[in-house]
């Protein structure tokens, strides 16, 4: 009795693995059939640029100069998030969006994603795309840290610079000095198994769609195909997220270099009960969190002696799809300025 007992048990094992090894492998196909599917019905929209073993979406739209470049926060979405802003910058300048390394259309790339790294990729695609300094540098959240760290490196091709709400090189330990809740892991582990898993179609099928409502559907619906693929090289980022912005910390003087500074200043009552619940605050905490915050935007505005400061009261974080009328003003202020500065060295 007990031999068979055993022997059920051994059937019934073998019997789940050869169902989870063919659950894998169709989930693996699948998988591969979706990517084809969507860079067929998803193409990217800019130029896919080598920069020496993998390529770099970048695209650019419009003539003139100086060359305006936008940098992404840390997300999925890339360049995707620019488009109200690049769509009317081109109108009065030249203007490139991009995305980094394994982000929406661009190769992965092997190593650390620390902002040097991701300077070092942008200065590259540029050069090879053959787009001409000097560039008006435009950082939302934590692209401020990266053109901050671009212009440390590069600082002769740049020309100005606009930080939409940037992430600042102390905001880790200031915020949670203000809020007093710890310093949080950026990666919780459930994503961080979803990543390494992507292969299996699994993510593609539990992920939620993007819901971007400031922007056309076909772009929201490239977001939701290209997220799977993106997490990898997202999370790779916000794994040295303390790195880039010590990086970017080293570097925080502009001198003259005219500078424009966006911040969020939306108030708690202004944001849905929902929200207010999503964001894991009392009321108390926001309040202090954000005056800790506006304490750091007043920081960076100080950065250069050729800079103006803005608060808009009506837009929180991201606010290239908020208040993207405030975007393109700030980068045309910084283009005509810039334009002034070349016409009278």
């Amino acid at each position: 009795m007990l031999l068979s007992f055993r022997i059920w048990v051994k059937r019934v094992a073998i019997t789940i693995f050869i169902l989870v090894i063919a659950l894998v492998s169709i989930g693996g196909i699948y998988e591969q059939v979706a990517r084809s599917r969507v860079a067929k019905d998803f193409p990217a929209p800019g130029k896919l640029v080598d920069i020496g073993g993998r390529e770099i979406h970048l695209n650019c739209e419009g003539n003139g100069t100086p060359l305006v470049v936008l940098e992404a926060g840390a997300d999925t979405s890339g360049s995707a998030l620019w488009q109200p802003v690049q769509e009317q910058v081109a109108q009065f300048t030249r203007v490139c969006s991009y995305d980094r390394a394994g982000i929406m259309w661009s190769d992965p790339a092997k190593g650390r994603r620390n902002s040097l790294a991701i300077a070092e990729d942008l200065h590259k695609a540029l050069r090879a795309a053959n787009e001409q300094a000097p560039y008006i540098l435009v950082g939302a959240s934590m692209g401020g840290p990266y053109v901050m760290t671009y212009t440390k490196y590069y600082e002769k091709e740049v020309a100005g610079m606009v930080l939409v709400d940037a992430s600042h090189p102390e905001q880790t330990a200031r915020l949670a000095q203000a809020t007093g809740e710890p310093e949080s892991n950026p990666i919780p582990i459930a994503f961080r198994a979803l990543a390494a898993i992507t292969w299996t179609g699994l993510p593609r099928l539990v992920l939620p769609d993007a819901e971007v409502p400031e922007l056309p559907s076909q772009t929201a619906k490239a977001i939701t195909a290209y997220q799977t693929t993106s997490l990898a090289a997202a999370f790779a980022e916000a794994a040295v997220f303390e790195d880039s912005l010590r990086e970017a910390g080293t570097f925080r003087t502009l001198g003259n270099l005219p500078l424009a500074v966006l911040s969020r200043g939306k108030p708690w009552s202004a944001f849905s009960e929902a929200e207010q619940t999503a964001g894991g605050l009392t009321r108390e905490q926001f309040n202090r969190a954000e005056a800790a915050w506006a304490s750091m935007q007043a920081e960076e505005a100080s950065w250069s002696s050729n800079s103006t400061h803005q608060v808009l009261a009506d837009s929180s974080h991201v606010m290239q799809l908020e208040r993207p009328d405030a975007v393109i003003t700030a980068i045309k202020d910084i283009v005509g300025k810039a334009r002034r500065a070349d016409a009278n060295p």
